[in-house]
């Protein structure tokens, strides 16, 4: 039977969503269910003085006006505990304390969804009300450098050699602050949680989350329940993007109001309610000095780092990290610094950290590459990194001169001309950018289940989550190979606490992590039917060895005379079994130890400026990765297309914008808050390199979900720049920013 694995099979998931059948959290269907509407503060900072609830409860239909003044205490929630690195500090009605705009401080509960809202239109609160405390550039001096930074557990700063001598030593020099904005995740689906109680001790919650397992522990935690009391179910998700990793205090308070009704209550979060409760990318300042000999050597890089984080949590946008990493240099230098805000908790977005810290450091890079007068691929490659200096390991596997090399020739990048504002066609100023993308390589322990059928079907589970990058398709698809078997013999099943247990769907790991458990699976299960067909005096390959045998379309043989065999059903049917199962599971060894593991790519992007209004079009985008094995062509595409898409949005697009004066989101909608549209997203194509990885993981894959992202905006940034001959440090790159005086003296 031809290979499955990396075949552009269409998504097994594609039929129940185009027709609307793939029920989504808040669509699922559960008798007696009750409605919950969220009130939240319009202050960023202060104490809740008075809350009057007495209309909002005399309204019809509604059954419960839950405030800090009624709901359960919680004396597991004082300390906090936080179990992983998606434990979020929450704010679930426990006193009168406002901590930012937008926190939730109250939970009306109806029959229906519009008595919900017009009762949580009916409560009336009164404040205390502080300054808040919410910029950044004038208070950074009030920073601090964390214990760890971000999710991976790296630590804050970092150092090798003495970046002033080199900066001394280096025949050409720059110095800037690169800029990113607060961006806000909106997935098409907003955050929704359905909670349901069976007794006092039993809950099951129908949650929109990239951890099933993780939103376990941690409900489990805060409520005072036992772990395996709580079930957790996520058939489908419409988008996650980072947001949808931890426990928000939505699904805490959906949890409680169900209980204090003995009723299930649905919880669906409004678009303006996701700006501020549920995480965010933190706005970045990112301080880069960098210097090079006349050659192009690189002699000193130094990337400093400050974010926004919240008054009462931590989280560290690791933008430094890449600049440890990236390039051969022996005087490098990063610090991350995080800043007190009276603003909700940021959080993973796409690529956190590395989205953000390779626009500062890719653009620096182009801009020492001007300085020197080099080609900027000429200048990377000079540079290349063969290792990686900062851990003192080798690769475990690393493409990135392919990747320059082919996608150069795949974009024309030979047509670029070096000077600035040199292109034109008409009216519109024609520029060309490059940039390098990176990305961790990640796995976490998983595990995964599988069974033969007596009818010669396959059921494979695991716990894990789909959040719309094709988990369902890529799942079948690793365990139809090992099984030898078409895709449309296997049935996968997900979304599900009481399936094996797997890590968040998270940081670009659920086809190492997760995937390497269906193999583990898979082959214990291929290794159990093997033995069971060879002990069995009825079956032709009784007393075969195992290692003359194979599977291949549903039918088991011996490998030297094919026609001696028999369908696998058979095997089955003969012992009166109605399946037989096995169980997989993968973790990590000591390859961490012992190598870096990264994707890498490289970036190129064609845009055009009009002359007059400074309005930038990406005309082209070509991405080319390095990322091991690719499990699905089609797939594999589309994840790398929606990063580099996304790379327009932070480019030229998105800013959520704070009224620093009351600490809110003024553009907290999708009609202000700035995506592409279709009109927007051009010529778009990703390409990857062969890529084999033996360290990795037993699949030789590389996440994919995020490198899109990452260099993708540096690269049209840098083209905006070959194209005007306008720098622009602060994103994104709107029109007022070209149109200033250095505009007006070109025209």
């Amino acid at each position: 039977m031809e290979d499955i694995l990396g075949k552009p099979i269409d998504r097994i998931d594609g039929p129940l969503k185009v027709t609307g059948k793939a029920p989504y959290t808040f669509e699922h269907r559960i008798s007696n269910s009750t409605y919950a509407v969220l009130v939240m503060s319009t202050v960023a900072r202060g104490r809740i003085t008075s809350i009057e609830t007495r209309a909002a409860e005399r309204s019809p239909g509604v059954l419960l006006v839950m405030t800090h003044l009624n709901s359960p205490k919680l004396p597991t929630l004082q300390s906090q505990k936080k179990s992983s690195p998606t434990s979020r500090v929450l704010q679930v009605l426990q006193d009168n304390t406002v901590l930012y705009r937008n926190q939730p401080i109250a939970v009306v509960v109806a029959e229906t969804v519009e008595a919900a809202q017009e009762g949580a239109h009916l409560v009336r609160v009164q404040y205390e009300v502080q300054k808040p405390r919410v910029s950044l550039a004038p208070r950074a001096s009030e920073g601090y450098s964390p214990a760890k930074a971000g999710g991976g557990g790296d630590p804050s700063t970092s150092a090798r050699g003495d970046v002033k001598l080199g900066l001394d030593e280096a025949d050409a020099r720059i110095e800037h602050v690169y800029e990113t904005p607060f961006e806000v995740h909106n997935p098409m689906e907003p955050h929704a949680t359905i909670a349901v109680w069976d007794g006092p001790e039993k809950l099951t919650l129908y949650d929109a989350t990239q951890g099933v397992f993780s939103d376990q522990t941690r409900v489990a935690e805060l409520l005072g329940l036992q772990a395996q009391n709580v079930r957790v179910i996520s058939p489908y998700l419409g988008g996650g993007f980072g947001s949808k990793g931890p426990t928000w205090s939505h699904v805490i308070l959906a949890a409680l109001a169900a209980k204090q009704l003995n009723r299930p209550v649905k919880l669906e979060v409004t678009r303006p309610q996701m700006f501020g409760m549920l995480g965010y990318r933190a706005k970045t300042q990112q301080t880069i000095s960098a210097g090079a000999k006349k050659d192009g050597t690189l002699t000193a890089l130094r990337h400093d780092t400050i974010n926004n984080t919240s008054s009462f949590d931590e989280f560290v946008e690791t933008a430094s990290l890449s600049a440890r990493m990236l390039y051969s240099v022996p005087n490098d230098s990063t610090v991350q610094k995080i800043i007190k805000s009276d603003l909700g908790t940021p959080s993973f977005m796409r690529a956190p950290g590395e989205s953000s810290g390779t626009y500062g450091l890719e653009a620096a890079m182009d801009e020492l590459a001007y300085e020197l007068k080099m080609d900027p691929i000429e200048f990377r490659l000079k540079n290349y990194a063969e290792t990686d200096q900062q851990e003192n390991k080798p690769w475990s596997s690393k493409s990135l001169r392919q990747c320059y090399k082919v996608g150069a020739e795949h974009f024309g990048w030979e047509k670029r001309k070096m000077e600035p504002r040199s292109v034109r066609n008409g009216n519109q100023l024609i520029g060309y950018g490059m940039a390098t993308s990176v990305y961790p390589s990640r796995r976490s322990p998983s595990n995964a289940s599988a069974r033969l059928n007596s009818d010669g079907t396959f059921l494979v589970t695991a716990g894990t989550q789909d959040l719309g990058t094709g988990t369902y398709t890529i799942m079948t698809q690793v365990a139809a190979e090992s099984f030898g078997v078409p895709a449309d013999r296997v049935k996968f099943l997900l979304g599900d606490t009481r399936f094996p247990k797997t890590p968040v769907s998270g940081g670009s790991q659920t086809a190492a992590s997760t995937g390497s458990a269906v193999y583990a699976a898979a082959g214990a299960l291929r290794e159990k039917i093997i033995q069971m067909a060879i002990s069995d005096a009825k079956s032709p390959l009784y007393n075969l060895g195992a290692q003359d045998v194979a599977l291949d379309n549903g039918r088991i043989y011996s490998k030297s005379n094919s026609s001696k065999g028999e369908p696998l059903s058979q095997i089955l049917q003969r012992s009166g079994r109605p399946y037989l199962e096995a169980m997989g599971e993968a973790k990590p060894g000591s390859e961490k130890e012992q190598y870096s593991m990264y994707a890498f790519g490289a970036q190129f992007a064609e845009v055009h400026v009009d002359a007059d209004l400074g309005v930038v079009t990406v005309a082209r985008l070509v991405g080319c990765f390095g990322a091991g094995n690719i499990l699905n062509a089609k797939t594999a595409r589309s994840q790398l297309m929606g990063g580099m898409i996304w790379g327009i949005s932070m480019a030229l697009y998105e800013d959520a914008m704070l009224d620093q004066r009351v600490g809110g989101w003024v553009n907290n909608n999708l009609a202000e808050y700035h995506v592409p549209v279709n009109a927007d997203v051009r010529q778009i194509e990703a390409l990857w390199v062969e890529e084999e990885d033996q360290h990795i993981n037993p699949l030789g894959a590389k996440g994919i979900g995020e490198i899109g992202i990452t260099g993708s905006t540096a690269a049209i940034t840098n083209a905006i720049f070959n194209a005007t001959g306008i720098r622009v440090r602060n994103l994104p790159v709107t029109p007022d920013k070209l149109l200033g005086p250095k505009w007006n003296q070109f025209s």
